[in-house]
């Protein structure tokens, strides 16, 4: 049997609809596009163009694996943020749209030809540290994280992007080894899920992210009651933090960086207007 890539469409939503998968037409058109190698015009300007033989198994390949729950970003390898595409896979967390805030923050508060040293704890696939450098030419940044293959994954972003020259990435336990007074800006999306709640995500997150990158720990704010004093530590004077945080964290990580010595500590909330990112100054 032929199939068109409107028909190949038409029948990947209405499979993923079937085993209730939250956006299908979504799903259905990234899979389609890597699967026949087509982009989001080819579908809506040549819809019956023919996929070969090997486009429909590989098709049918990545329903398969959607339908098991597997994220899409994981099946085709990459996912887009802010203005950039990176390519991720199991050892990290898919970027996530709220997590643009942090961005969002930051290129408001640094001007585009500004220089500035930036610091990304816990970068994963290098998220908020390559978006931001891609946006600021004068800007330079460090990016730390415990998980050696997450930094493979952060190196091929950067190399990717063409920002290897201004990005260093380093292993390590968040500030460990860093000097004082250093950063005029530091972000961080650390693991803010209380180790009782993950077992009740979709599955999506529950199953195919890793562990270390969601479980804050019994109350989900292990990492925070470390980072507060730190990131503050390695602050220059004056300078500006921005953490993600889970929706209903905001007072009790304004409290510890208030209590660690930070000023004009705010939070900012997210499109869906929950409170996602905690921001201050040294």
């Amino acid at each position: 049997m032929t199939l068109t890539l409107v028909k190949a469409w038409n029948a990947a939503k209405d499979r993923l609809k079937t085993v209730q998968i939250d956006q299908p037409a979504i799903d259905a058109r990234l899979l389609l596009e890597v699967a026949a190698d087509v982009t989001r015009t080819d579908i809506i300007t040549d819809p019956y163009r023919v996929l070969t033989e090997a486009q429909m198994a590989t098709l049918d390949d990545f329903l398969n694996r959607r339908a098991r729950r597997e994220p899409v970003s994981h099946i085709i390898g990459r996912k887009g943020f802010w203005k950039i595409l990176l390519q991720v896979n199991k050892h990290v967390l898919t970027p996530r749209p709220e997590t643009e805030v942090i961005v969002d923050e930051v290129l408001k508060a640094f001007p585009e030809n500004m220089e500035f040293k930036m610091l990304d704890l816990g970068v994963g696939s290098g998220t908020i540290l390559l978006a931001v450098l891609a946006e600021r030419p004068a800007a330079k940044g460090l990016g730390v994280d415990v998980s050696e293959e997450a930094l493979a994954v952060a190196r091929e972003n950067a190399a990717n992007l063409d920002l290897a020259g201004r990005t260093a990435l380093l292993r390590g336990d968040w500030t460990n080894g860093l000097g004082d007074d250093s950063f005029d800006l530091v972000v961080s999306n650390p693991p803010y899920i209380a180790t009782h709640v993950i077992e009740t995500l979709e599955p999506e997150v529950r199953d195919h992210e890793p562990r270390l990158a969601l479980d804050g720990g019994p109350d989900g704010l292990d990492a925070y009651r470390f980072l507060a004093g730190e990131i503050l530590r390695v602050l220059k004077p004056g300078a500006m933090f921005a953490v993600e945080i889970g929706y209903d964290q905001s007072q009790a990580v304004e409290t510890l960086f208030k209590q660690a010595g930070a000023q004009n500590v705010r939070t900012i909330k997210d499109l869906s207007v929950n409170d996602r990112v905690v921001t201050g100054t040294k």
